[in-house]
Parts: structure tokens; C-alpha cells; sequence
């Protein structure tokens, strides 16, 4: 993914509420969204260069999604792909924490990337580019572009004022979310992050959504996860042109519950701040 905003714990009805694009090469393969047939436990799309993915969920509530860091970086010859940690997680069995935690020492050999990972008790953050630990998020809205977590690049500002207008309603609805992730505006040149890529390219990518024939936002994505377990994900794939070129919906009903819904899982643990009063969208 490379623009996402999460709702955690933050709407009357739904424990999370995820909206987010998947920027890509358009030349690189991948498989839609569905469950994998050579592991079942494992709900996504699947990246079919690497065989990973960028986003999953699993049966017993466990949920993952990446996106890249943009620092150009030439990737190491030997460096793992990112996607398959998703895939791993999903499939483990230590607590969210407990994953972040093994993978902080392998973490320097892979290309930069903002991972998220939880479970229907708690939501973790760690990038590693820039957090040094694992960081528990508390009920709240977050968003993530190429960068760190709530970074206010213009897609993420104006995509998070978008997000927030529609938490307030009771029932978030599916096709308004899409709408939201469906913006091709760019931001002003003033307005732009200082990334190290050639100022057309730094335009072109500012949008929420992204069309160019080389690179662009492949799919969009929304998965919605009731209080009660009931869990729907959403899928739409879009060709070089930014035309629709298929969708996927998938529901099932998570196998853990938590009784104690707002119950924090690690409640000793540093958390992120608010980001309700941290998140900058100020002109200065």
C-alpha cells in the first residue's frame, strides 16, 4: 500500500476501518484478491513476483498491511521482500508485539517500510527507517502515505480530513470510502514533500489516486471489521488508464472476539500519541 488511513477503535460499530491504495509498476504481476490456495488461512492479493503481499487477514482476526518508504534506495541484492511479512505474521502465533520485537534485528536488511500489525485486542507500528521499537496504537485515526506514520504529505492531509468527515456517520459506508481513495487531484508544486525524484514524478505521485501508464495505483482496498468479528474486504483493480478492471468481495466472521473490546493488550507498552491533536494540517 502506499496510501492508507485506519479508524481503530474509533467508530460506535466498527473495531477498524481500513481504506487504502497500492501503488505499483503496472508490468508487475500480481493475483486478485482471494483466499490463498496454498495456505487458506491467509486472505489478500498476492504479489506473484515475490509471492507476497501488501495487505492480508486470516481467520483468526489477524490483520497486516505495508507500505514502502520512500528513500531510493537501491534495494541489496540480497535483501528480502518485504511482502512476505505480512504472510508471516498472519500465520504465526506470537502476540503483534512479539513479531515486531524478533523482526527489529533482521529489519535493517530489507528496503524501507511502514508495517502494521494487529489482532482484534491490539495495532502496532514499526518502520524500519525511523522507530527505533514497536509502537502500541491507542484508539484513534491514523494514515500513512511513503513515510512515517501521520507524516502530513498533501495526499494524506487531504485524504484524512475526507476520512475523518465520514467516520461521523454510524454506517460507514463502502462505495463513499472508495470515492474518498478515488481522488486524482495533485497538490501544488509548493505543497510538495522534497523526496529526491524529478519534480513531474514528485506531482505525479501527490495524488491520492495515481494514473500514468509506467506506475500508478493498482488497487483499492477497504476492509471494514465489525465489533462482533464479522469481517469484509473489498477489492478493486484498476489498468494503466485508472479504468476499473475488476472487483473482489470477501466476509467471514473473525474465530476471536475480544470480550473487553477496548481492552488494551499490552497496556505497559509506550504508545503513539493522539493523533487527533498531533496531526499538523496547518498551511505554516
Amino acid at each position: 500500500m502506499c496510501l492508507l488511513l485506519i479508524a481503530w477503535k474509533n467508530h460506535p460499530r466498527y473495531r477498524l476501518i481500513l481504506a487504502g491504495n497500492r501503488d505499483e509498476f503496472h508490468d508487475r504481476p500480481s493475483a486478485p484478491l482471494n483466499w490463498w490456495p496454498d495456505d487458506a488461512r491467509i486472505l489478500g492479493p498476492r504479489d506473484l513476483k515475490a509471492n507476497g503481499t501488501w495487505l492480508g487477514v486470516a481467520r483468526s482476526g489477524r490483520f497486516g498491511v505495508i507500505t514502502n518508504f520512500r528513500d531510493l534506495q537501491a534495494p541489496a541484492d540480497s535483501a528480502p521482500s518485504r511482502g512476505v511479512l505480512i504472510p508471516r505474521f498472519l500465520t504465526g502465533a506470537t502476540s503483534p508485539k512479539e513479531f515486531l520485537d524478533d523482526l527489529r534485528g533482521a529489519a535493517p536488511r530489507y528496503s524501507g517500510f511502514n508495517l502494521l500489525v494487529g489482532g482484534p485486542r491490539a495495532l502496532y507500528y514499526y518502520s524500519n527507517r525511523g522507530t527505533p521499537a514497536p509502537l502500541s496504537l491507542k484508539p484513534g485515526v491514523y494514515g500513512v502515505a511513503n513515510h512515517m506514520l501521520d507524516t502530513p504529505w498533501p495526499k494524506l492531509i487531504v485524504t484524512r480530513q475526507r476520512f475523518d468527515q465520514l467516520l461521523q456517520a454510524n454506517d460507514v459506508k463502502v462505495d463513499t470510502l472508495f470515492s474518498m481513495l478515488m481522488d486524482r487531484t495533485t497538490a501544488a508544486d509548493k505543497d510538495l514533500p522534497h523526496t529526491g525524484l524529478p519534480l513531474e514524478w514528485e506531482r505525479a505521485v501527490s495524488a491520492p489516486f495515481i494514473v500514468n501508464e509506467r506506475y500508478g495505483t493498482r488497487t483499492s482496498t477497504v476492509l471494514l471489521v465489525e465489533r462482533n468479528g464479522r469481517t469484509i474486504l473489498h477489492e478493486r483493480r484498476f489498468d494503466s488508464s485508472g479504468i476499473q478492471s475488476g472487483v473482489s468481495r470477501f466476509e467471514f466472521k473473525s474465530a476471536d472476539v475480544p470480550e473487553q473490546w477496548f481492552a488494551a493488550e499490552d497496556p505497559d507498552d509506550p504508545m503513539a500519541s493522539d493523533p487527533t491533536n498531533d496531526f499538523d494540517i496547518s498551511p505554516e
